[in-house]
């Protein structure tokens, strides 16, 4: 495990923004279900990490807009890079890459916050649509980031589990919200692709924009449960050897009680009732060391209402 530090935190319209930093480190991008394993460069001087939430709720937010980062010096832009929509055992999910600077000394970073055209439901709706920038001063000096934690967790090599997640300034650390904290009946959770699914119907979806009643998918990371963002989520509703939803797109939703979710909007649900979940495009989220092998390929999954 490689550790962190802050360069600071801070408020900007309705997100909340903070910069933190490591050594630079390997990473994975992932485009539909294809990995791209990329290196540190000999140039590389840190990785960046931006973390953005919504300020009122402390919900994490994935952006299909984009987060990116300028760093200045004396005003003059030294780098800027897209920060890739990232998922570590230890942040969840955050936006990041590795960042060159010229040499040690003061800088400025600009996080850029693109908003988003997700769907949103609850007090959610029409928020989080204004592109927004955070501003960092900070002193880049190679001592403080050697002084950066490193640790080798040799004893538990080659068994299940995950480094636990990291406590910073009460930093939202993106967790999906606790099972018994969702509302509707609760279908039961499956695992596949090494991710949890967890299913639940409400039968009056009116408050999710739902014509009717209102199926919803809670996906996380296992151990941490840690939202999967960005997911391509089919459903299929059969009943007494009917089917009355074929392979429909669940739609990626953020909603201040749901968290960010996937959801389909169907005329009811019944008792007996069988539904068939299948991934069709994994997480499209970069991926620190030890989930670069996960969340890839998924078998289908069902439940019974």
């Amino acid at each position: 495990t490689e550790g962190m530090k802050m360069y600071g935190m801070t408020k900007t319209g309705p997100y909340g923004v903070a910069l933190s930093y490591s050594y630079p480190h390997r990473f994975w991008t992932v485009a539909g279900s294809e990995l791209q394993k990329t290196v540190v460069e000999a140039d590389d001087s840190l990785h960046l990490m931006a973390s953005v939430w919504d300020h009122e709720t402390g919900t994490i937010l994935p952006f299909d807009a984009g987060v990116s980062i300028e760093l200045l010096r004396d005003g003059t832009l030294v780098s800027e890079e897209v920060a890739y929509p990232m998922l570590s055992q230890q942040m969840g999910m955050h936006y990041g890459s590795n960042y060159v600077l010229d040499g040690e000394g003061d800088y400025e970073a600009r996080v850029n916050v693109g908003g988003t055209s997700l769907h949103r439901t609850g007090s959610f709706a029409g928020r989080f649509e204004t592109a927004e920038t955070a501003a960092f001063e900070f002193t880049f000096d190679t001592d403080e980031l050697y002084d950066v934690e490193l640790e080798r967790l040799g004893d538990e090599a080659g068994t299940r589990g995950a480094v636990p997640a990291m406590e910073m300034m009460n930093m939202p650390m993106g967790a999906a919200p606790g099972i018994d904290s969702l509302p509707g009946t609760h279908l039961g959770r499956q695992t596949s692709g090494d991710a949890f699914f967890d299913a639940f119907a409400v039968e009056d979806g009116t408050q999710f924009d739902a014509d009717g009643a209102y199926l919803y998918v809670s996906a996380r990371t296992p151990y941490n449960e840690f939202i999967l963002p960005m997911m391509g989520v089919r459903g299929t509703v059969e009943r007494d050897g009917a089917t009355i939803a074929d392979g429909e797109r669940l739609r990626r939703t953020l909603d201040p009680e749901l968290g960010y979710h996937y959801g389909l909007s169907v005329d009811s649900v019944e008792s007996g009732d069988t539904v068939t979940l299948t991934v069709d495009v994994p997480p499209q989220v970069a991926r620190h060391d030890g989930y670069e092998t996960a969340f890839l390929s998924f078998d289908s999954m069902q439940f019974e209402v």
